[in-house]
């Protein structure tokens, strides 16, 4: 391979064939010393777990996450009887199945098991497909490589036991199975783009409400820019509110009505409404399985508190507030079947109906809370595994991680958002649109989850079959449901998949070639020494920090570089960023640098180490940071270097120490004067075109895709907010 080297002598090297570049994997052969140990970083640890801290997070979760589960009881009876309620005890089937599936899915599911999953800390479908990318080499992105494994919070596997086997067998099958990758990549972007799909559609839920949700929406959007932190805190006090009444009400209900209707826990009456009903009792789970709309949001929103706080919310408030309140739904319904298409306001008591309404429209308007949060953790894990493009990304709280802002997709949200609630409005509709969403990502988080049952937790054989059996065939049996309404609303979620996953999918395909570009054209140590030895290139004073994403070695626009600028700073530091499949990288662990060689040159390879949750420079001053980890990096590398280590054993040890002693003041001296005559911050900015030959397709995608994305979107010197009157673009051409 042409430009195959290291950066210094004695530096080991990753080689990559053809045939790794053809499969999108990188398969190491050797290694590269530098990137082997900017895969090392020790364990990071989150928040502090005191239980002040747990219930000031379990309160703001209930205006952040249960917004569009606890608005779920507005329209599931009114979705689930289009055509009215033919049987008396119709109602007790419905019930009955909305008992049960919001005890399995909600809470055994997803608050018991699912949560479980989250990626130290962090959760959503990313989340997941992270877990096993690191366990097993599926990853289709370049930062996920063998050396990673050496991550401290890369270490998933239990210790060993009789289940290893079954564990290293499916291990070894995803590995060696180039469709179960793309099959799992591909799942994971359309599993994602459905979720935020999903909360697109959340606040049109109710027609009664669609000319207040427009204005109160843009409200809503507007006020995302203050954070999780204060937007959980004016929401949470309405929602408490919220359920308060849905609870009060349905207690109120089930005494004055029909005080019978408990007997819908007895699963007989489930048996009863399919045999009555039969295809009807099949079509209608299409809309009880609304009363689960949102669940993905505890684990999606689960980066910004914690799991024990989303378990306290869900069991001390959410869970029995929803079953008191469909339970007194359906003990109004048994004395007035005929108001079921306005169930909610009808079985509202007149005293209270006008503050319920209020509250309600608030509560709807909320109810898109939920996943305007996951969007934004989603959003920026996609981001950081370059599946997603440049995006400003805004840490909103200093007290806890995990809470994000996206300026740009918080706006595309509010108009998506607008624009669905005038002009599809009808709750039978959007009550389709949303079946085909939530149940999609259950089932591909369900589908996820056993793979991690059996590769990482090692569960029990008898488990998995039993988790299988049970919820994944209860998930199974709705989607199939909700796919029958597919031409009465339920493509719009797949209309906004479809996008998504477009723009996600052209992104990552070209990202990916053209890091492997670079890879196959990155400079050799010879070719560098031969550039700084050039006495037609002078040296300047002051630092030159050269941004580039290629961590395996010098990129080609560097000569590209020098050869139109015959100048070269006094220090010069090449900078790239891996970004880790782990979630967090402490900040005192941030850079890994290595001189490139001779050291006479101050010239040194640094790379910058982020986890996929990782804010880059919002606490960090990352420019000061770098160049104190530079003068530590130097200090060390005299301290341990060969010659300091044998002064220990020679007798003339000081004056072998004074030696090395001045060449480190030497280096330190540069340094600090390149610090005061000024940084310069070169951006690599790479056009790629299609390489003369390719198909039709890959120069749509190349040439006029990949490029409108990047030309109408942000650039990389915003993510490390870089001065602009200190920045300097070298541009180059790529053909892919």
């Amino acid at each position: 391979m042409s430009g195959s080297g290291a950066v210094e002598s004695g530096e080991r090297q990753v080689a990559l064939s053809q045939d790794n570049l053809k499969g999108n994997k990188l398969l190491p052969q050797r290694y590269d010393s530098l990137d082997l140990e900017s895969g090392a970083v020790s364990g990071y640890h989150r928040r502090s777990s005191k239980w002040l801290v747990i219930l000031q997070l379990a309160f703001q979760s209930i205006g952040i996450v249960y917004g569009d589960i606890g608005t779920s009881p507005l329209y599931v009876f009114s979705s689930t009887f289009p055509n009215g309620i033919n049987h008396a005890d119709d109602v007790l089937g419905v019930l009955s199945l909305i008992l049960y599936t919001l005890t399995l899915i909600p809470l055994i599911k997803y608050v018991f098991i699912v949560l479980h999953a989250n990626d130290n800390g962090d959760g959503g479908t990313f989340a997941l497909y992270s877990l096993i990318c690191r366990y097993a080499n599926v990853g289709l992105v370049p930062s996920q490589q063998a050396e990673d494994s050496n991550v401290s919070n890369f270490q998933l596997e239990l210790p060993g036991n009789k289940r290893s086997r079954m564990a290293s067998s499916l291990k070894s099958k995803l590995e060696n199975s180039r469709v179960a990758k793309f099959f799992l990549f591909f799942a994971t972007l359309l599993g994602t783009s459905m979720l935020i799909g999903d909360g697109v559609l959340t606040p049109c839920i109710s027609d009664r409400v669609v000319w207040i949700s427009a204005a109160i929406l843009v409200c809503l959007f507007l006020f995302q820019r203050l954070g999780t932190d204060k937007v959980g805190y004016t929401f949470s006090p309405i929602l408490l509110v919220w359920f308060a009444f849905i609870a009060g009400i349905g207690i109120y209900n089930i005494i004055h009505y029909d005080p019978t209707v408990i007997k819908a826990l007895n699963p007989r009456y489930i048996v009863d409404y399919f045999r009555n009903n039969q295809q009807d009792a099949w079509i209608s789970l299409g809309g009880i399985i609304l009363c689960t709309t949102g669940a993905e949001a505890l684990f999606a929103d689960v980066g910004h508190f914690t799991v024990l706080s989303i378990q306290i919310s869900t069991c001390g408030v959410v869970y029995p507030a929803l079953i008191l309140a469909y339970t007194g739904q359906a003990s109004f319904l048994r004395k007035h079947p005929d108001l079921v298409s306005n169930t909610f306001f009808k079985s509202v008591p007149g005293p209270v109906y006008w503050p319920m309404f209020v509250v309600a429209v608030l509560a709807a308007i909320i109810a898109s809370q939920a996943l305007i949060s996951g969007t934004f953790s989603i959003v920026q894990q996609s981001l950081a595994l370059g599946c997603f493009p440049r995006v400003k990304i805004v840490h909103t709280s200093s007290k806890y991680e995990g809470q994000v802002y996206v300026p740009e997709v918080n706006y595309l949200l509010m108009l998506a958002c607008i624009g669905v609630t005038m002009g599809f409005r009808t709750t039978v509709k959007i009550g389709n649109a949303y079946g085909i969403a939530v149940v999609f990502v259950m089932t591909l988080t369900s589908s996820y989850l056993v793979l991690v049952m059996i590769m990482i937790w090692k569960s029990n054989i008898l488990y998995v079959i039993s988790y299988v059996l049970i919820i994944g065939s209860v998930e199974l049996i709705y989607l199939s449901s909700v796919l029958y309404k597919f031409d009465q609303g339920g493509y719009l979620p797949l209309i906004f998949a479809a996008v998504l996953m477009t723009i996600m999918y052209v992104w990552n395909n070209v990202y990916r070639r053209k890091y492997f570009y670079e890879v196959e054209h990155k400079l050799s140590p010879r070719r560098i020494k031969d550039i700084a030895a050039n006495t037609n290139i002078c040296r300047i004073p002051g630092l030159a920090l050269f941004y580039s994403e290629l961590v395996q070695g010098i990129p080609p626009i560097f000569k590209h570089y020098v050869e139109n600028v015959p100048a070269l700073h006094s220090v010069f530091v090449f900078v790239s960023i891996k970004s880790l499949p782990i979630s967090k990288v402490p900040a005192d662990e941030r850079f890994i640098f290595r001189r490139v060689e001779p050291k006479e040159l101050n010239m040194y390879r640094c790379v910058g180490r982020y986890g996929y949750m990782d804010v880059r420079n919002q606490e960090e001053p990352f420019e000061r940071i770098l160049v104190e980890n530079l003068k530590q990096f130097i200090r060390d590398d005299y301290k341990f270097s060969p010659q300091s280590q044998e002064s220990a054993h020679d007798s003339d040890e000081d004056t072998i120490h004074g030696v090395q002693k001045e060449a480190l003041e030497r280096d330190i001296e540069a340094v600090d004067k390149a610090w005061e005559a000024g940084a310069v911050h070169l951006i690599g900015e790479n056009e790629v075109v299609a390489a003369e030959g390719a198909g039709i397709g890959k120069r749509l995608m190349i040439n006029y895709a990949f490029n409108f994305l990047k030309k109408n979107l942000r650039g990389s010197e915003t993510v490390f907010d870089i001065p602009h009157k200190r920045m300097v673009k070298v541009g180059m051409t790529y053909e892919l």
